[in-house]
C-alpha cells in the first residue's frame, strides 16, 4: 500500500452502522460492559417491560425461568406486545419492537405513565445480543410467534394456535461472541433483583425458577417473591439483623404535587446510615433530588420537634444533617413521568420539581408520627444526640488521621513496604494478616510495583463501633495512610480524595481458612462504609491462595478446590503426597508468587456491588450480634463462598 493511500481519509473510511449492527459493534454503549453485570442487565431489561405492565395496572404475575440450555425466559400476564401492521414500517409492531433501536410503547403517554425502560432501547439490545431470540405473544385469542438470531427476525410472525390468556413470554440466549467473560446466569443475582421488584411493587407474584437445578424433593429450584406490605416489608428484611429502637416502621404512601411518593424508614441501634433510592423501580446509586429532598424533610422536621421539646438545650455545638441520620434506615421511591437522569446509567435523578414533593412528604409523615408517638420520638432525639456527641469525637479523631496522611510520601506507616514505581494505576498493595505471612510476601513481591501492609489480627468490626473509635483505631489509620487517601469532612466524614489514591489494585490477601475469612470480612465491611467508593471504582481484589500442594517425585502443582485436587489426583494415577495449606505463612516466597502474588498466574477477585440493599443486609447479618441468620448463611454457602458485595 502506497503512502498517498495510508494517509487518503476520504467517506470510503466512514461507517455508517445502523441498529442491531451497532448494538453488536458497540454493546457497551447499550448495556454498561460486556461482564457479567451487563450479561443480567439484559434480564432487566425485559422484565422491565412487564414491570412496566403491571404499573400500568395490566399484569400481576411475572415468571422467570432459567433453561438447562443456558437460556432464560420472561413471561407475563400483560395486554402482550401488539402484533398488528406498523403502518410506517409496514411489519408487525412485535418485529419493530424487537429490531428498532427507540422503538416502544415508552414514549408514547397514552401507553404507559411512568415506566423504567425509559431510553427505549431494552428488548431490541437484548435481541440484538442474544444468539437466538423467541417472542411469544398471547393476545386476542391467538398465540402469535416470531424468531430471531442475532437480532435479524428469520420469518414474520405467525399465529401458532388458541388462547383464552394474555401476556408476552421473551425466552432469549445471549451470545457467547458478546459475553466472552461468561454467559451463565447467576441465580442469587437474579434473586436480589426480583426480590427488590416485588418489595418496590406490591401486590405482584414474581416467580423465579432455576431448572439447571434440582432440590432433594425433586422439584426445580425456585423461589416466590410476593409482597403486601411492600416498602414498610422491605425495610424489615433490610434491617432483620439490627436491632430496631422504635416499635415500627415509619411509611408513607400518597401523592404530592403530582408526583406519587412511597417512604418506608425505621431507627436501630447501628452507627450507619442506610438510604436506598428509586425512581420507576430504578435503584438510583447516586442518589439525586429525591434523596435530598428526603434529607432536606427528615432534618428540618426533627430538628423543629427537637428544638420544641427542649431535649437540645444543654448541647454545646451544633447538630448536623448526618446526625439525624445515624441509625436510620430508608427506602424512598418515587415514579416520575419524565424522569431526568444524569447519564445513561440513570442513577442520579434531576427533576427538581421532585425534590419538593418529597421534602414535604417526609415532613407531613413525621410530623404526624412524631405527635402520635412521643415516646418513640424522644428515643428518635436522643439517638441524634449521641450521633453528634459521638461525631464531635470523630471530629478530632479524624483531624488526627488527615495530620498523617501521606503528604508527598512522607509520614508512611512504618510496617509498610512500599513499591519503586510512582505511577498509581501501575501500583497495587498487598494487606496481609500477620507478620509472619507479611514477611514472606515482602520476600516474594515484585518490589518495582507490589506493596505490602501487615495488618495486626483481626482488625475493629466497623459496623459495631462508633465512628470516633474507628478513626482512633491503629490499622485503620495504617491503611488510610498507606493508600494516601483523606477521611472526608465533617459534612461526608466517608468521602474519599482518590486522586491521591497510591495504589489503583488494593488487594486483600489472608489464610485460606474460617479465620482469613473473618479477617477479609471485616476488612470488606470496613472499606464498604467508609470506602465505598474505592469498591465503586474497581480498586478492591481478594487475593485467592491455593489450597493443597500436590506432588509425585519432582512434579509439583497446586490446587484451590478440593475437586481441583482429586482431579489432579486421579491425573497422576500413582503414589502423591497432599499438603494442605493452613495459611499463607506455610508457603516460601517463590510459592506464595508463583501462586497468590504473580500477575501472569494468580487469581484476583474483584469487588463489586451488585445490588446495594444486598450488599447492606448482608454486611449487617455477618458483622451484627444476631448468630442464626448468620450460621444459616454461612451453611448455605460454604463451599462457594466468595464476597462479590
Amino acid at each position: 500500500m502506497s503512502e498517498e493511500s495510508k494517509n487518503k481519509y476520504s467517506a470510503e473510511n466512514i461507517q455508517a452502522l445502523e441498529g442491531m449492527e451497532h448494538v453488536r459493534m458497540r454493546p457497551s454503549m447499550y448495556i454498561g460492559d460486556v461482564g457479567p453485570r451487563g450479561l443480567h442487565h439484559l434480564v432487566d431489561e425485559v422484565v422491565d417491560n412487564s414491570i412496566d405492565e403491571a404499573m400500568a395496572g395490566f399484569c400481576d404475575t411475572i415468571s422467570v425461568t432459567v433453561h438447562a440450555d443456558g437460556s432464560i425466559s420472561i413471561e407475563d400476564n400483560g395486554r402482550g406486545i401488539p402484533v398488528d401492521i406498523h403502518k410506517k414500517e409496514g411489519v408487525s409492531a412485535l418485529q419493530v419492537v424487537m429490531t428498532k433501536i427507540g422503538a416502544g410503547g415508552k414514549f408514547n403517554k397514552d401507553s404507559y405513565k411512568v415506566s423504567g425502560g425509559l431510553h427505549g432501547v431494552g428488548v431490541s439490545v437484548v435481541n440484538a445480543l442474544s444468539t437466538h431470540l423467541k417472542a411469544t405473544v398471547h393476545k386476542n385469542g391467538k398465540i402469535w410467534e416470531q424468531n430471531f438470531e442475532k437480532g435479524e427476525p428469520l420469518s414474520p410472525v405467525k399465529s401458532i394456535g388458541e388462547t383464552d390468556k394474555s401476556g408476552t413470554i421473551v425466552t432469549f440466549k445471549p451470545d457467547g461472541d458478546i459475553f466472552k467473560e461468561t454467559t451463565v446466569f447467576k441465580y442469587e443475582t437474579l434473586a436480589s433483583r426480583l426480590r427488590e421488584l416485588a418489595f418496590l411493587n406490591k401486590g405482584i407474584r414474581i416467580t423465579l425458577t432455576d431448572q439447571r437445578v434440582k432440590e432433594e424433593d425433586g422439584k426445580y429450584k425456585a423461589d416466590l417473591f410476593y409482597s403486601e406490605d411492600g416498602l414498610k416489608e422491605f425495610v424489615r428484611y433490610l434491617d432483620e439483623t439490627r436491632e430496631s429502637i422504635i416499635p415500627e416502621v415509619i411509611a408513607m404512601d400518597g401523592e404530592k404535587n403530582g408526583v406519587p411518593v412511597e417512604i418506608a424508614m425505621i431507627y436501630n441501634n447501628s452507627y450507619n446510615e442506610n438510604l436506598h433510592s428509586y425512581v420507576n423501580n430504578i435503584n438510583t446509586h447516586e442518589g439525586g433530588t429525591h434523596l435530598s429532598g428526603f434529607r432536606r424533610g427528615l432534618t428540618t422536621t426533627l430538628k423543629k420537634y427537637a428544638d420544641k421539646s427542649g431535649m437540645l438545650n444543654k448541647l454545646k455545638f451544633d447538630i448536623s444533617g448526618d446526625d439525624f441520620r445515624e441509625g436510620l434506615t430508608a427506602i424512598i421511591s418515587v415514579k416520575v413521568a419524565e424522569p431526568q437522569f444524569e447519564g445513561q446509567t440513570k442513577t442520579k435523578l434531576g427533576n427538581r420539581e421532585v425534590s419538593s414533593a418529597v421534602s414535604q412528604s417526609v415532613s407531613e409523615m413525621l410530623e404526624i408520627y412524631l405527635e402520635e408517638h412521643p415516646s418513640a420520638a424522644e428515643i428518635i432525639i436522643q439517638k441524634v444526640i449521641l450521633a453528634a456527641q459521638a461525631r464531635h469525637a470523630a471530629k478530632k479523631a479524624r483531624e488526627m488521621v488527615q495530620r498523617k496522611t501521606v503528604m508527598g510520601g512522607a509520614g508512611l506507616p512504618g510496617k509498610l513496604s512500599d513499591c519503586s514505581e510512582q505511577n498509581p494505576e501501575l501500583c497495587e498493595v498487598f494487606l496481609v494478616e500477620g507478620d509472619s505471612a507479611g514477611g514472606t510476601a515482602k520476600q516474594g513481591r515484585d518490589r518495582n510495583f507490589q506493596a505490602i501492609l501487615p495488618l495486626r489480627g483481626k482488625i475493629l468490626n466497623v459496623e459495631k463501633a462508633l465512628q470516633h473509635r474507628v478513626f482512633e483505631n491503629e490499622e485503620i489509620k495504617n491503611i488510610y495512610t498507606a493508600l494516601g487517601v483523606t477521611v472526608g469532612t465533617e459534612e461526608d466524614s466517608k468521602a474519599l480524595n482518590l486522586e491521591k489514591l497510591r495504589y489503583h489494585k488494593v488487594i486483600i490477601m489472608t489464610d485460606a481458612d474460617v479465620d482469613g475469612s473473618h479477617i477479609a470480612t471485616l476488612i470488606l465491611t470496613f472499606f464498604y462504609r467508609y470506602m465505598r467508593e474505592l469498591i465503586e471504582n474497581g480498586h478492591v481484589y481478594i487475593a485467592t491462595p491455593p489450597l493443597y500442594l500436590i506432588k509425585r517425585g519432582n512434579a509439583k502443582r497446586y490446587a484451590w478446590t478440593e475437586e481441583e485436587r482429586k482431579q489432579i489426583t486421579a491425573e497422576y494415577k500413582s503414589k502423591v503426597s497432599v499438603q494442605r495449606y493452613k495459611g499463607l505463612g506455610e508457603m516460601n516466597a517463590e510459592q506464595l508468587w508463583d501462586t497468590t502474588m504473580n500477575p501472569e498466574h494468580r487469581i484476583l477477585r474483584q469487588v463489586t456491588i451488585e445490588s446495594g440493599t444486598e450488599a447492606d443486609r448482608i454486611f449487617s447479618m455477618l458483622m451484627g450480634d444476631d448468630v442464626p441468620p448468620r450460621r444459616a448463611f454461612i451453611e448455605k454457602n460454604a463451599v462457594y463462598a466468595r464476597i462479590d458485595a
